[in-house]
């Protein structure tokens, strides 16, 4: 595996994605490897903006809160895609005050028509369904949360690595080092050349614990004193699935999580491949202007593609209870905390910066919280890939749930998607802190 390739899958956890009181959620490009571009001029882009835009709304059981109707103009807004904008073509699925809305916009380079039901790349989406098959790994007594990951994995971390426990990766507290830290950051036509590899969860291990040609990293800080979001605990998380099941990844997310919740549009890859079926256009543009489009890569096992209808569906069967026994569901919830059981503090203020617990821990050993400003909390994550953002959250008691994704066209690829959904079924609009 050559270095500048395997890099380059590290750039999306590197960055965050934000969901501040009156901006989007944000993301670096995730990236693969092997060269293949489709390309289009930048320029091409203003005649296809009249792309049409497909909405749909149905009822659903009544959420408890005073029913009201959804503003369903601004919902449109929120997926619309302009000329200049940062977005191609999203899809996004809103639940609110017994309502449920459904929309599309795009595709703003080629005016291809895209539809409620099209699959995007879901990125850090799968860290929960991780997060999952570990904790129904603890309840079925073939993992101990708090039990290192030295005992399952011996030799993995360097010797010189404090004991680093199986929850510690999970709720990101273990100080282990960003994936691949310490190399140089690749070009944008290198994120480009390179996004149609294939790793495994062992290769970037290594190759970030024990890269070739630079000094080996080490902890960032010692395990559990601090919270820091660490996609290399997550590697980590993917290898341990494999080692204690015997199975691919993809065949425990399959039958632990897809299957029984009949989550029929979302899989998980084990080649590179396109997006199946109708998707949402991605497109990220070269040193040159060009765009390309992105939809095919290769990435991780644990590199998925979905829909907003089975994400809605996969967070609703997680917070119901149908996912986790009593006591792993506990889970969801708990915030990592110092001996005196106040919330550990967060490491610098790239996440969990706003709200009344700015600066402390905000990620639990499966989701992450998001305080709105009507006092109420939204739980779940969001996601990036190259060419790809997104996001699920919702109210504990599920009367609240939004699930978007969308297809970059610029650089930074950022929209103000997830402010204006949050607005649009907010009483008291806006949110007060941030994701990743």
């Amino acid at each position: 595996m050559r270095r500048s390739s395997a890099l380059t899958l590290a750039v999306a956890a590197a960055v965050s994605l934000t969901l501040p009181a009156g901006a989007s959620a944000q993301a670096a490009q995730a990236a693969q490897a092997a060269p293949s571009a489709q390309a289009a001029p930048a320029a091409q882009a203003a005649p296809a903006a009249q792309a049409a835009s497909s909405v749909q709304a149905a009822p659903f059981a009544p959420s408890g809160h005073p029913s009201a109707e959804l503003d369903r103009a601004a919902l449109r807004e929120a997926v619309a895609v302009h000329p200049g904008g940062g977005m191609a073509g999203a899809v996004a699925q809103v639940y609110t005050s017994g309502q449920r809305w459904r929309g599309a916009s795009g595709d703003m380079v080629s005016g291809k028509r895209v539809t409620p039901g099209a699959r995007f790349r879901i990125g850090s989406i799968a860290k929960p369904m991780e997060a999952v098959i570990l904790l129904q790994l603890s309840a079925e007594g073939r993992v101990n949360l708090d039990q290192t990951v030295q005992h399952y994995l011996p030799g993995l971390l360097p010797e010189t690595f404090a004991p680093v426990t199986v929850r510690q990766l999970l709720n990101h507290t273990s100080g282990l080092p960003q994936e691949f830290e310490g190399a140089p950051a690749p070009s944008q036509d290198e994120v480009l050349d390179t996004r149609l590899g294939f790793y495994t969860f062992e290769q970037v291990i290594q190759q970030t614990l024990r890269p070739e040609g630079r000094n080996r990293p080490g902890p960032r800080f010692a395990p559990g004193t601090k919270q820091e979001y660490n996609s290399l605990g997550y590697r980590i998380a993917g290898e341990l699935i494999e080692k204690l099941t015997g199975h691919s990844f993809q065949h425990e997310v399959t039958t632990r999580i897809l299957a029984p919740l009949k989550m029929k549009e979302t899989s998980a890859p084990t080649r590179t491949a396109p997006i199946p079926g109708p998707y949402v256009p991605g497109y990220v543009p070269t040193s040159k202007g060009e765009l390309v489009d992105v939809n095919e890569q290769g990435g991780l096992p644990s590199s998925m593609t979905s829909t907003t209808a089975d994400l809605d569906r996969f967070l609703t069967a997680l917070l119901d209870g149908r996912l986790l026994r009593p006591a792993q569901a506990a889970e969801l919830f708990a915030l990592p905390q110092d001996k005196s059981g106040a919330p550990l503090p967060y490491a610098d203020a790239s996440h969990c910066n706003t709200g009344p617990r700015k600066g402390s821990a905000c990620f639990s050993t499966v989701l992450m919280s998001v305080p709105l400003r009507d006092g109420s909390l939204l739980w779940g994550k969001t996601g990036s890939d190259l060419g790809y953002r997104s996001a699920a959250f919702a109210t504990p008691d599920l009367s609240r749930r939004i699930v978007y994704g969308y297809g970059t066209a610029t650089p930074d690829g950022s929209a103000p998607i997830a402010t204006r959904l949050i607005e649009a079924i907010s009483t008291d609009t806006g949110t007060d802190t941030d994701t990743d």
